[in-house]
């Protein structure tokens, strides 16, 4: 895939202001018993259609599906794994957003896919390209409680293998892209980097036999302090964010030539929006060490943390930038 602008993976739920927020009067309708789960269902669907419209309208080439059925990054996956119950809200990273935190009871085991159904409504309701998106391994084991293996190791394989099953699937269903959020292996402020080792011991098990583009994707920090080992991991891609990791260009000249960057350039968690000079800039920066054809450009993170204008704007400028570098 040439020079292309990429979403992440969350988008903003809340409509523009003034705009009804279905989603939410229909849960709030079923937690009263005045609407049903089918109701739900159709809420979430044409939301889906929306956002997926807005990103296509924006100039986005591989969209997401928003994330829409998700209550938050990590329990959608535990949800659908054997082994895991769901406790209370912690805070996500240094976002003033919180997800309920998975608790490993048993061996984690995939009963039945998880995101297909939603990646095969996306992808049937997009004029662009659908990139699936997962909650990665290593994150999943590291913002939850274990109270079964008591072995990190072990958890880590474990999840290696139900994921990869489940990439497996959605590449076999047509995603041309399978993204891995690994957020827990960057370098957050105050707070020491990933555990590289750890993860690259289970990596080839993620990837196995999933026949698409694999991207490894980090972000809310750097990770400089893992050094160029990170791209031995047996991925296509790698995402790193340039806007809470600015030392992660110390790593883009030890990118192997056939790996693409993934390029988190414009602040997913602020509002500001860069000139299209600035972000051009950063490309064209990038562009010296990375052959074009080989950088996709995106947000720093999802966009579920800025009001939905401000995400709209920011995508369309991404899709501006990249007019004005080719």
């Amino acid at each position: 895939m040439a020079f292309q602008v990429t979403a992440i993976g969350s988008y903003p739920r809340p409509p523009v202001e003034g705009g009804e927020f279905r989603l939410r009067k229909t849960l709030q309708g079923l937690d009263r018993g005045e609407a049903t789960t089918d109701d739900v269902l159709a809420a979430e669907d044409e939301l889906t259609r929306e956002i997926l419209a807005e990103q296509a309208g924006a100039g986005v080439d591989l969209v997401t599906d928003g994330q829409v059925r998700w209550d938050d990054p990590l329990t959608r996956m535990a949800e659908g794994l054997d082994g895991f119950a769901i406790g209370g809200l912690v805070r996500f990273f240094d976002n003033n957003t919180y997800f309920r935190q998975p608790v490993v009871k048993g061996p984690v085991r995939r009963r039945a896919p998880i995101l297909l159904e939603e990646l095969a409504f996306a992808a049937a309701n997009s004029t662009r390209p659908v990139k699936a998106v997962l909650c990665g391994p290593y994150t999943l084991a590291s913002l939850s409680a274990d109270e079964h293996h008591g072995d990190r190791a072990a958890l880590l394989r474990d999840l290696a293998a139900a994921l990869r099953d489940e990439a497996r699937d959605l590449a076999a269903a047509g995603a041309p892209v399978i993204q891995f959020d690994e957020p827990a292996l960057a370098r957050i402020p105050g707070q020491p980097p990933g555990d590289l080792e750890a993860f690259a011991a289970v990596a080839p098990t993620l990837v196995d036999g999933v026949d698409a583009t694999t991207v490894l994707a980090t972000y809310f920090g750097d990770v400089s302090a893992l050094g160029s080992a990170l791209f031995d991991l047996p991925f296509d891609g790698f995402g790193l964010d340039f806007v809470a990791g600015p030392q992660n260009g110390e790593l883009v000249p030890e990118l192997p030539g056939d790996k693409v960057l993934q390029a988190g350039i414009a602040d997913g968690r602020a509002t500001r929006l860069e000139a299209v000079e600035e972000l051009a800039g950063r490309v064209n920066d990038l562009a010296e060490l990375v052959s074009l054809e080989r950088i996709w450009i995106a947000p720093s993170c999802g966009l579920e943390f800025l009001p939905r204008e401000a995400a709209q704007r920011k995508l369309r400028r991404l899709a501006e930038v990249k007019e004005a570098v080719t």
